[in-house]
């Protein structure tokens, strides 16, 4: 009996230390092949950024080659070191990718709205871009999400089936971008005297190209003013600050030249009706008569 529990003692033993000496070791490998993953993930980007790939793609692929060697080194160990089955991985493997895909779902179409990105190129990094209400210049494009930085230094990140399901809007395909101010001005006044004041001041501003020439169209007439269309290109850096600059100077260019900027207004016509005459009360239905003649319809005190 004694015999037999010293026998099982050192099996345990052997077992434990066999199994210690193998976590060493793939502990060892696991460090090992996770900075050999990390040389080569950084090798394929300089490859691909020689070769002058798109900074987008280049970053989505080093990710993507990165996630992969993990795979591959983590299956290594586990058969290599630890002795599992070729067929048994695979079978685990398959009933976790199942689980993992029913689950991880949202994150999937994540990754394959990222291929879309990477392979369609709507946008490039530094581009300015709106989407889904958000607007800013595109820092990075990951496996799973885009990130954005607003005009204020704020971080917008977005999930990447969000951005190929909602329109993108980029705001920088060119070298040039057009600046269009709508400004109403009375109808009293001179169409041709704003229209001369606004093409004097782009004109003198070396900001604005002179191709395609500035213009200044009637685009409405609306409810309280005649809607002016005010219209210029500019360079992509030179388009928000040009566009508040030309806005002020608009308007004291309207002040100076007397051209009016209504607001919007509404006038109030109020009738008196003589009682007797046509208008007043006897002119009403006898029981609409009564209900005024009624204690609930008469004031309580004098009003004067």
């Amino acid at each position: 009996m004694q015999i037999g529990a010293i026998e099982l003692g050192s099996e345990w033993l052997e077992f434990a230390i066999n199994l210690g000496v193998r976590l060493a070791i793939g502990l060892v490998v696991f460090y090992i092949g996770l900075r050999v993953a990390r040389w080569l993930a950084g090798a394929s980007e300089r490859g691909l950024s020689r070769a002058s790939v798109d900074p987008i793609a280049v970053r989505f692929l080093r990710k993507v080659v990165y996630v992969g060697l993990l795979v591959v080194l983590i299956l290594g160990l586990l058969q290599g070191v630890f002795g599992v089955a070729p067929t048994s991985m695979i079978a685990v493997l398959g009933a976790a990718g199942l689980a993992i895909g029913m689950a991880l779902k949202d994150s999937l179409s994540n990754v394959a709205s990222g291929v879309m990105l990477v392979s369609l190129k709507p946008f490039r990094v530094g581009d300015i871009v709106t989407i889904a209400g958000e607007t800013g210049m595109v820092e990075d494009v990951s496996i799973f999400q885009t990130k954005l930085r607003g005009a204020d230094n704020q971080l917008v990140v977005l999930p990447n089936s969000l951005i190929t399901s909602d329109s993108i809007i980029n705001l920088t395909p060119d070298v040039r971008r057009r600046i269009e101010l709508v400004i109403g001005i009375g109808y009293t006044d001179d169409i041709d005297i704003a229209r001369k004041v606004a093409l004097d001041i782009m004109a003198a501003d070396e900001r604005i190209l002179a191709e395609p020439a500035p213009d200044v169209l009637v685009y409405e007439l609306a409810d309280n003013s005649v809607n002016l269309g005010i219209r210029c290109h500019v360079a992509n850096a030179d388009w928000f600050v040009t566009k508040c600059e030309l806005t002020e100077r608009i308007k004291k260019g309207f002040d100076a030249s007397g051209v009016s900027i209504p607001f919007p207004q509404r006038d109030v016509h109020m009738y008196h009706h003589v009682a007797g005459g046509p208008g007043g009360p006897a002119a009403l239905p006898p029981q609409v008569r009564d209900s005024l003649d009624s204690p609930d319809h008469q004031p309580s005190a004098d009003p004067e």
